[in-house]
């Protein structure tokens, strides 16, 4: 069973409270990851785009109405700053239609966009990186799996994989223990709402969890 908005709403405070000790970079010691917890994952400042961006979002959700998949403002915000962080060439954005287009792509304006709702619409020209993919159809996790497997050969050591909905079900679960221990893949993010990869083999691989 995966979970719903009303059980999310429900099961967050206490998951909050088990994660606690896991804090903005409590007990962290890398700089990498001590800065990147501190200064993206919990940065405060008040970007310009935010006002902007809600009242945009508004205006589509009338038009659009319960096409637009519920997802968390914070969440999209730290979308928008991740975005903002890695200053991607390409993004892909895979999974249903949502709101969290719009803060992907106001992150990083020139940054090409790829936005696949199934299989059939992730079209990857030959030879271009995936620098950016945000993977956020946690109710289908075979497709899931199946665009990180089409993506993951083209991350390069820049490259940031995005993954909503890490603790919702029991397969999302095991599909991220998986990608976690991929020789590809270097440092990672357990966020509970998001995972996050990183590819930069060049620093010691670890898998931190944050109280997000």
């Amino acid at each position: 069973m995966s979970i719903s908005r009303t059980l999310y709403v429900l099961v967050r405070p206490y998951t909050w409270v088990s994660r606690f000790r896991h804090r903005r970079g409590y007990g962290v010691h890398s700089p990498f990851a001590f800065n990147f917890i501190t200064r993206v994952i919990f940065e405060r400042s008040a970007y310009y785009k935010y006002a902007s961006l809600r009242a945009l979002e508004k205006q589509m959700k009338r038009t659009r109405g319960a096409e637009w998949l519920y997802e968390p403002l914070r969440v999209k915000k730290l979308l928008f700053r991740l975005v903002n962080f890695a200053q991607p060439v390409t993004i892909v954005d895979a999974g249903r239609l949502a709101a969290s287009s719009l803060y992907l792509k106001a992150g990083c304006e020139h940054a090409g966009y790829v936005g696949a709702a199934d299989l059939s619409g992730l079209f990857l020209e030959s030879g271009v990186p995936v620098d950016f993919l945000y993977l956020h159809d946690y109710r289908h996790p075979d497709f899931v799996e199946e665009v990180f497997r089409v993506c993951v050969p083209r991350a390069t050591e820049r490259s940031v994989f995005v993954v909503e909905g890490i603790c919702y079900s029991r397969p999302m679960k095991k599909l991220w223990r998986k990608m976690q221990v991929d020789a590809r893949v270097g440092i990672t993010f357990d966020l509970y709402d998001l995972g996050i990869l990183f590819f930069d083999k060049s620093k010691a691989k670890q898998d931190y969890i944050v109280n997000f």
